[in-house]
């Protein structure tokens, strides 16, 4: 039942979030206030119905070290982004034309708040979080990512390579910061930073979804396996060869310290867990 009243609280934010921002899509002053909104929203509640269901301190969120936390990541998601960009650009996968409207990346920004916490809430605070305590880091970091990625193929321009991409890119890399760290701050800014650079920065595609124009009027063209077509550069190889590397350092880190959740361990902690009262 804690799983149950985890997953009910926050996929209720998401939804009434995502609604509230698809009333104020065309307001972009709107859409950053709403975006805010959703995000504070979102982790006070998982805050409150942790705290609730498994009485204890929700060290996930710890404030100590948060905003420094929440800036490194945001800048390393912006940093990995840019350089698939980078790459693309060097194959003359992408174009820039000129600029876009620093509104719209407002508006896109705000949106991209609602969704990053949102997403990293639901994915890695609940479904991993409680998959690693029954089955060990590497089958739930394994498990969640597909599900992840899966959960993308009712994008618009979904594809099945597209899936595996965002396996690999969230799926990977994300939970890899949340072992690394044992904080859900770093791996939201990184999912941040990354949306932000797609949408805000670039005005490119966003798992297949078309996004508002952002500060750069820009589009990308050529080989598939490059730019990532209709789905966005996260279906670019190269992206998923960053996201990868990205994930390896995090992991390597998260063994150095001690943070890998060996199946026997999980096991005995979930026996544990179920003698708490509900």
């Amino acid at each position: 039942m804690r799983l149950v009243w985890q997953l009910v609280a926050v996929v209720a934010v998401s939804f009434l979030g995502g609604q509230a921002l698809v009333l104020v899509q065309d307001d972009p002053w709107l859409t950053v206030v709403v975006g805010l909104a959703t995000a504070v929203a979102g982790l006070a509640l998982y805050a409150w119905v942790v705290r609730r269901t498994e009485r204890r301190a929700v060290t996930e969120l710890a404030a100590d070290g948060a905003a420094r936390s929440l800036g490194l990541g945001t800048l390393l998601g912006l940093g990995v982004f840019s350089a698939v960009i980078g790459i693309i650009a060097a194959f003359g996968g992408y174009t820039v034309h000129g600029l876009g409207t620093v509104p719209g990346a407002l508006g896109l920004l705000g949106f991209m708040a609602g969704v990053a916490v949102t997403e990293e809430l639901l994915w890695r605070g609940v479904l991993f979080r409680f998959a690693e305590g029954w089955l060990g880091t590497w089958a739930a970091l394994a498990l969640t990512g597909l599900l992840f990625g899966l959960a993308h193929l009712l994008n618009p321009h979904a594809t099945l390579w597209g899936a595996i991409a965002i396996a690999i890119e969230a799926g990977g890399m994300l939970t890899a910061a949340y072992v690394a760290t044992r904080r859900l701050w770093v791996p939201i800014g990184l999912h941040l930073g990354w949306n932000v650079a797609g949408s805000a920065l670039f005005s490119t595609e966003v798992s297949g979804n078309d996004t508002p124009q952002g500060l750069l009027d820009a589009a990308t063209s050529g080989n598939v396996l490059v730019t990532g077509g209709a789905f966005g550069p996260e279906g670019s190889v190269f992206s998923v060869l960053l996201c990868a590397a990205t994930a390896v350092v995090f992991l390597v880190v998260a063994h150095r310290r001690g943070e890998i959740v060996p199946l026997r361990r999980s096991a005995r902690a979930a026996r544990d867990a179920a003698r708490l009262p509900a």
